[in-house]
């Protein structure tokens, strides 16, 4: 039997896609579906990998042996998502090994606002760049962060490729208790007269950056990404989601949400999907 023609591919792809298939190896994508998949999973796996580097300090500087327990085994979830992901990537023909060396994701900044920007040119979500200082930064990035990849991740459990919506429910299960840990120690915080301050500082300073990472409104490339399949809403609405929960947290545990502003002129077309 030959093989189908690019323009077949094509339009076998668009046909199966609008019954609601999914797709399951390499020989059924299109170029073009490939590379957006790629992307995409690309950028989860980078920044999964990434969140552990910036976690590790922690499993040394945490402030109870529960806790350095509890730091080391997101460490160690976080390492294995990336893993799993780095793993269908290689299925799909990325050299993961030649990549994993050719990137520091380690690299930090110091800047206390770089914005939507990336400043490397691996495919995590900007704010892995900046360090976790305090364990007020580590529980907000908790608190926050797990819980923006959290709404981004429910796209992913329903995508069109199956390999990847499969291992989603493992990791977003993972992600769950990741979540969980941050809002006990947010409610503990906050309900403290003598913590609560910093506990609003470190607020003020991750929800802005985490609300930076869910892409532009209206974006052609994430229209792109819903007609293959690979995303169900955009980018706001999964925005707007991770704001009302974190509004009804706050409102739980007496904390103020901190404005933000969607900075337009700079912010990527491209949601993180992350861990």
């Amino acid at each position: 039997m030959s093989k189908l023609s690019e323009r077949q591919k094509v339009e076998v792809l668009q046909e199966r896609l609008a019954k609601g298939e999914t797709i399951a190896s390499a020989d059924e994508m299109t170029e073009e579906y490939r590379e957006h998949l790629v992307n995409l999973m690309m950028m989860q796996a980078d920044s999964e990998l990434a969140g552990a580097f910036g976690y590790v300090p922690w499993i040394m500087k945490a402030p109870s042996i529960q806790e350095t327990y509890v730091v080391s085994q997101i460490v160690k979830d976080e390492v294995r998502h990336a893993h799993v992901m780095y793993r269908l990537l290689e299925q799909l023909g990325v050299d993961v090994q030649k990549y994993y060396e050719s990137h520091n994701f380690n690299l930090r900044v110091q800047e206390a606002d770089i914005g939507t920007e990336r400043v490397a040119d691996d495919k995590r979500v900007n704010i892995f760049y900046y360090p976790i200082e305090t364990w007020y930064d580590f529980i907000m990035f908790n608190f926050c962060m797990d819980r923006g990849a959290g709404h981004q991740l429910e796209d992913a459990k329903a995508c069109s490729y199956k390999p990847w919506a499969d291992v989603m429910e493992g990791i977003c299960k993972e992600e769950a208790m990741h979540m969980a840990h941050g809002d006990w120690w947010v409610k503990k915080l906050a309900a403290d007269p003598a913590t609560k301050d910093k506990a609003q500082e470190a607020l003020d300073v991750w929800y802005p950056r985490t609300m930076n990472i869910f892409g532009r409104a209206n974006s052609p490339k994430n229209k792109i990404y819903r007609e293959l399949g690979l995303k169900k809403r955009d980018n706001d609405e999964v925005r707007q989601a991770f704001a009302a929960d974190v509004r009804k947290k706050c409102e739980l545990f007496g904390l103020r949400v901190p404005e933000w502003t969607a900075q337009e002129r700079h912010m990527t077309e491209e949601p993180f999907i992350p861990g």
